[in-house]
């Protein structure tokens, strides 16, 4: 698995809190960029196949198609694609125009795309601060699927204050509409360092209404499984046989490879992740470093992810698995799991264990209270790695 991290974006979202730049004055030297360090680190997986690419961001649809042709061709010199292989791009509507989506079908590799949609109505698009408007959501994808793109997934945010139920209710039928045989649907979260965070703490716009986003939740659950949808993570819906697979493998623990600034890589036993900073990022490129800090994760984090993973998705977290990383840390979860599976927000089926519809209203929360962390005394005799 290969991730780029394209960090430009023609302007800031209010809600967004990834890592991006609104000026494309170093898109050139960050391409540049992004090849060396593909080269710097081509060994980083032990297999060299990839069954998958994904072009995140930041907007990966502002790069032009000689940048693409560029990366693809260091990508193919460097890896080997699996014919198979799914190539995501994420996208804004606005930069999917007919002879865009043209270049992109004809002239890459790229067959599926993540269209940032967010809403199909203008009040919510003006109130996330998007680039685009209603009437370019709709033609984007429409123009995709005249363009012969059938692997197609868009983004979708509930629970913003300008989104009622009905007009919840509304978005989701356009996009059943379309036939889209994938939804990825975030509840709208307040994070630090966004302009929404300002605007909250200073009481220029509401907190989330937490009662109003459960239940357009529960609204996009039990729509999405009426439309023939398989529920297969927490935020994400797809057609059976359609699940996104570069993402699915993040779930599953898969080793992945990612390049850009901020771009985080998994070996099985550590985390890396890159500066986050475009000029410092470059700088060090050109000087033939990577810029970036790692972590060897204990068996206690190690544990924790796979629950916190494991548990948001269809296939559920698995008593092999636990045992595998600790069986202390197996056991103790057998305890502690009885509290849900007696409340009805975890089931057991053989030896994997699921939440329930209620119990994905409060998967996080599950999670936390399972973690090996809140076993007194497993956590303390863990041995922590000396780079940790």
């Amino acid at each position: 698995m290969l991730y780029l991290h394209i960090p430009f974006c023609k302007q800031a979202c209010h809600y967004c809190n990834f890592h991006f730049s609104t000026s494309l004055k170093q898109k050139d030297a960050m391409v540049d960029a992004l090849l060396k360090e593909m080269e710097l680190r081509s060994d980083y997986l032990a297999d060299k196949r990839l069954e998958s690419v994904y072009f995140g961001g930041g907007t990966p649809s502002l790069l032009g198609l000689n940048d693409l042709e560029r990366i693809f061709e260091t990508i193919h010199r460097l890896f080997q694609i699996a014919p198979d292989a799914e190539i995501t791009l994420e996208a804004n509507p606005d930069d999917l125009n007919r002879e865009t989506l043209r270049d992109l079908r004809n002239n890459t590799p790229v067959n599926r795309l993540s269209i940032g949609i967010q809403s199909f109505r203008d009040a919510d698009l003006v109130w996330m601060n998007r680039a685009h408007r209603s009437n370019e959501a709709r033609s984007c994808i429409e123009h995709a699927l005249a363009t012969g793109f059938q692997d197609l997934t868009i983004d979708l945010i509930y629970g913003a204050p300008t989104t009622s139920d009905e007009q919840w209710q509304e978005n989701l039928a356009i996009a059943f509409d379309y036939g889209i045989p994938h939804l990825s649907c975030y509840c709208l979260t307040v994070e630090e360092g966004t302009a929404l965070g300002t605007f909250v703490r200073r009481g220029q716009q509401p907190p989330v209404d937490e009662e109003k986003a459960a239940r357009q939740f529960e609204y996009l659950i039990q729509a999405t499984e009426t439309a023939g949808y398989d529920h297969y993570e927490i935020s994400n819906f797809a057609h059976p046989g359609r699940y996104a697979r570069h993402n699915s493998n993040y779930w599953r623990g898969a080793h992945y490879l990612g390049v850009g600034p901020s771009a985080h890589s998994f070996d099985g036993g550590a985390r890396q992740w890159n500066i986050s900073n475009n000029a410092l990022y470059i700088k060090a490129l050109q000087e033939e470093k990577v810029p970036f800090e790692r972590e060897v994760l204990t068996p206690e984090q190690r544990f924790n992810e796979y629950l916190m993973t494991a548990l948001r998705t269809i296939w559920g977290a698995e008593r092999s698995q636990m045992e595998q990383i600790d069986p202390a840390f197996a056991a103790h979860f057998e305890q502690a799991v009885q509290a849900f599976l007696a409340s009805g927000t975890v089931e057991k089926i053989a030896d994997t264990y699921r939440l329930t519809r209620e119990g994905k209203l409060l998967a996080d929360r599950i999670a936390m209270e399972l973690f090996v962390d809140n076993a007194s005394g497993l956590h303390n005799n863990t041995k922590k790695s000396p780079d940790s």
